[in-house]
């Protein structure tokens, strides 16, 4: 699905001398190249304050953490979208409140939305799934409208830009109070490792989020508010400060081959290819299709059995999660999401495919009955 030894080979010589250069300092926390890291990735996001952390959980945890939410507090997230949003939220003694997806975007559906905020919301988490953002330009005028924080995940959408009605961009996110990624290694940009990152306008929130993610203190051994242990290993920001220079060549790379199969499987009859939205540009994290007929099972055994890997995301929605249960949400209660965790398959794609290997995986797809 992913070739990180291929990424690797190509910027090798960047990589390695990167890594030499803190091995020789042994600044392995907190060393100098998280900070260029950070400054670096601000450059990218438009001048934000970045925080680095160690994984992108960590990030959407001391995100909510940073905006002071107290149990009980309701935080809206879409039911087709990674654990890890609702995981922190429950930590937190938080309640999750589940909203359906849009079938062709595959992100939170905004006119859905608004049903769910009562007097106990205090944020929206719209989730920028597949490598494109949610609609969030209404999700702001919401938020707006009831008070509320709007918290992108954008781990999987990082460099993508929402456009706005008059043409205009901005990154993913950079357009709530605060955005949140990770680096996990098969992202679009991925270390070798685990990593996250938080991003915000407000400097007074970026360093109530910096104390958060060290214990809580700004100044050692004087802590000022309840804290984590969560950074960003000085080796994995200096293997990420080389591939963000490379961040925009890889998508255009991701791009290309979504391209590819576009025009290859738009004739399947029992596919539906990914939609683009027009809001967003798409940084293709995932190829997403939308397996007909109820063949999902069946083709991904034909693809896996000829060599071609695929994965199910997600095959479970949250509200049908034995840990995320509860009364009225049962099976049914968010058709789209139920339908897409039994229909969505995602096809290889990555920086390193050619076209061997693109036609291959194109006419198998055509030869399946």
């Amino acid at each position: 699905m992913v070739d990180l030894q291929g990424q690797y080979l190509r910027i090798r010589r960047e990589v390695d001398s990167a890594m030499q250069r803190v091995l020789e300092t042994t600044d392995f926390i907190q060393g100098s190249a998280v900070k260029e890291f950070e400054k670096a990735l601000s450059r990218y996001m438009g001048g934000l304050n970045v925080i680095t952390c160690g994984n992108g959980t960590d990030a959407l945890q001391i995100a909510m953490m940073a905006l002071d939410f107290k149990p009980g507090d309701e935080v809206i997230l879409p039911v087709h979208t990674y654990v890890a949003t609702a995981e922190v939220i429950a930590l937190l003694k938080l309640v999750p409140v589940f909203v359906d997806v849009d079938e062709n975007s595959f992100t939170v559906d905004v006119s859905k939305v608004e049903r769910q905020i009562t007097k106990k919301t205090v944020a929206i988490v719209p989730v920028h799934l597949y490598g494109q953002c949610a609609n969030i330009g209404p999700i702001n005028d919401l938020a707006k409208k009831y008070s509320l924080h709007v918290i992108e995940d954008v781990a999987q959408a990082l460099g993508a830009d929402y456009v706005f009605p008059d043409s205009m961009t901005k990154k993913a996110g950079t357009l709530g109070i605060i955005g949140t990624t990770s680096f996990f290694p098969s992202k679009n940009l991925g270390a070798f490792g685990d990593g996250g990152a938080l991003f915000t306008h407000d400097f007074l929130l970026a360093e109530r989020i910096r104390m958060i993610a060290n214990h809580g203190q700004r100044k050692k051994y004087h802590h000022e508010v309840i804290g984590v242990n969560s950074r960003l290993d000085t080796l994995q920001a200096a293997i990420l400060n080389v591939k963000l220079g490379h961040l925009d060549s890889y998508a255009q790379k991701r791009r290309a081959v979504a391209d590819y199969y576009d025009a290859q499987l738009k004739e399947v009859t029992f596919l539906k290819i990914p939609k683009r939205a027009p809001y967003s540009t798409h940084v293709f994290h995932q190829y997403t299709v939308v397996v007909r007929e109820g063949n999902r099972d069946a083709f991904k055994s034909y693809l896996q059995s000829i060599g071609i890997p695929t994965m199910i995301y997600y095959p479970v929605p949250l509200h049908l999660q034995q840990a995320y249960r509860k009364e009225g949400c049962e099976t049914g209660s968010f058709p789209v999401s139920e339908k897409l965790s039994d229909s969505v398959l995602s096809l290889p794609i990555h920086t390193e495919m050619d076209a061997e290997q693109l036609s291959y995986i194109c006419d198998s797809i055509k030869s399946f009955r």
